[in-house]
């Protein structure tokens, strides 16, 4: 048996299967964020939010290709579990990383909107 392929095979499809998960939970969640920073305007949120997921994909996707490759020697299924293990670990940790950066990102720009909102029946007199 070629643990090689095999070890491939798991951490592309479980990869794939969190990355998928995580970005349509930001998706969701996200607009709520975005149409108020946007004041309302949900067709601008929506458009942001759309551009905001093709980058996590792309960005996650990249890394994923980008460790694929393993050195090692994988002979027996212990070692593929383990390199399966610290392959997972990683993009679960880039993953995790990418969500708190959004939710700082989300968070900053919703409070300078919020900021920047005019108030109604603010009347400025001097």
């Amino acid at each position: 048996m070629n643990y090689f392929i095999l070890t491939y095979a798991f951490y592309l499809a479980i990869s794939i299967a969190l990355t998928v998960w995580v970005a349509k939970v930001l998706f969701k969640n996200g607009r709520v964020f975005l149409v108020d920073i946007f004041h309302g305007n949900q067709e601008l949120a929506d458009s942001v939010n759309r551009l905001l997921l093709v980058g996590f994909y792309l960005i996650n996707i990249g890394y994923m290709s980008l460790v694929l490759k393993e050195n090692g020697s994988i002979q027996t299924t212990q070692v593929l579990i383990e390199v399966l293990s610290r392959k997972l670990g990683c993009i679960i940790l880039i993953l995790g990383g990418m969500h708190f950066l959004n939710l700082t990102i989300f968070f900053k720009l919703r409070n300078r909107a919020r900021n920047e909102k005019p108030t109604a029946g603010f009347v400025n007199e001097k």
